[in-house]
């Protein structure tokens, strides 16, 4: 046998095993996982959740990092303030994004959002706040109603729901 042959022999074989190790899970269920569904989706960073608020046609200005709207310190960490507008929310509203890694810090830390937006929300009535478990977005309100919907859906695929 001629080594370019031998050579493309080997690197077919190499692709079959593969392509079967691929449609069985890699032996630990029908999708990869030990238990057979999909992996768990995991939460974006920020760059990810700006770019699923882009997809939602939402422009984001103003960033800075640490912003949580009050002195908390386990908050500072991750809350982001920025500056957002789009679909029918023609004024920029200011929102503190708090992103948190996982479900139990959100759990642990999602009342202190709540009582650290108590110091910059003016009016409670108007108060804003989306969750997407582990993410929080706060805000003074109101706000447009397709806005509110584009932020939501754009938080909502970011933290992997």
């Amino acid at each position: 046998m001629s080594r370019p042959l031998a050579i493309a022999l080997a690197t077919a074989a190499t692709a079959a095993i593969l392509a079967a190790g691929c449609a069985s899970g890699g032996g630990t269920g029908p999708a990869g996982t030990a238990s057979g569904g999909r992996p768990p989706a995991t939460p974006a960073d920020f760059e990810g959740t700006v770019a699923e608020l882009d997809r939602q046609h939402v422009a984001v200005s103003d960033v800075v990092s640490g912003d949580a709207g009050c002195n908390d310190p386990e908050l500072v960490g991750p809350a982001i303030g920025l500056s957002a507008s789009g679909a029918d929310q023609a004024t920029p509203v200011r929102i503190h994004l708090y992103l948190f890694r996982d479900g139990p810090t959100y759990d642990r830390l999602r009342q202190a959002v709540d009582r650290c937006a108590a110091t910059f929300v003016g009016d409670a009535s108007a108060y804003v706040a989306i969750d997407a478990r582990p993410f929080v977005a706060t805000s003074q309100g109101p706000w447009a109603p397709a806005f509110t919907a584009a932020v939501r859906a754009a938080l909502t695929r970011a933290s992997g729901g």
